[in-house]
């Protein structure tokens, strides 16, 4: 038996956009459409009166925004699941941060809709009882002109640039708009390790430690790479070898 369509509503302040995601949508049949709202107050009108259990939400609204109506949606026991569809790359930490399904940039390829439907139909039917954990599995990067999912059992370290992380998987490297405190706090301690205050690294990717000049200490890498251990870390990168 198919699954049954998600209920969807589409918020966006431009008609026109309106109208693409309309067109985009009457081609899925995993979607049914039950409305669609210029502003945040309209949706929040819309919401409680159509209960939908999917929004297809623009970010940069007037009034209030629309990472500003997911985070009060955040707030309910029973929440609909969030796309957003915008013309920026620069709100991916805060969607990532309100657990939208997906983040997708204008204007919308329909393969690309077609994927992120999917993935809100499956978190939809996932069994009730299955826990989330409360680490990310996931990073959302902006990369020529699209936002790239990262697999965060695929990166190996982060590196600390500016105001941009600097995430490494292999030869590969993305950069993202965020703190290293915020990654930090949203990585699984017992498979990542801060080394430096500019650098954390995955914990299977240390060959072994290093006594270095001046009674400072690195980290050997498995890929040959080695880090420095900041003071500060050095007890946690020490208790890696007493294991």
């Amino acid at each position: 038996m198919p699954d049954a369509p998600l209920r969807t509503l589409i918020v966006d302040d431009e008609p026109l956009g309106i109208e693409r995601l309309q067109i985009l949508c009457a081609s899925l049949p995993e979607i049914r459409l039950v409305g669609s709202a210029g502003d945040a107050s309209a949706a929040l009108r819309l919401i409680d009166a159509t209960a939908p259990e999917l929004l297809l939400l623009d970010i940069t609204m007037p009034g209030m925004s629309g990472i500003a109506l997911a985070t009060e949606l955040s707030q309910r026991p029973v929440r609909p699941l969030i796309i957003f569809c915008t013309a920026y790359d620069n709100f991916a930490v805060a969607a990532f941060e309100v657990e939208a399904v997906d983040y997708l940039l204008k204007p919308i390829d329909a393969a690309r809709l077609a994927r992120a439907v999917a993935r809100a139909q499956a978190k939809r039917d996932a069994p009730a009882a299955a826990a989330e954990s409360n680490w990310a599995s996931e990073f959302w990067v902006p990369h020529r002109g699209e936002i790239l999912r990262i697999d965060v059992a695929a990166i190996d370290r982060i590196e600390a640039e500016r105001d941009y992380m600097r995430l490494h998987l292999g030869e590969r490297s993305y950069l993202m708009h965020a703190t290293i405190a915020a990654l930090e706090q949203r990585l699984d301690p017992q498979a990542f390790i801060r080394l430096h205050r500019s650098t954390i690294v995955r914990r299977d990717r240390i060959a072994g430690l290093r006594r270095e000049g001046g009674g400072t200490w690195s980290a050997v890498l498995t890929d040959g790479r080695v880090a420095s251990i900041g003071r500060t870390y050095l007890d946690a990168a020490r208790a890696l070898t007493q294991g």
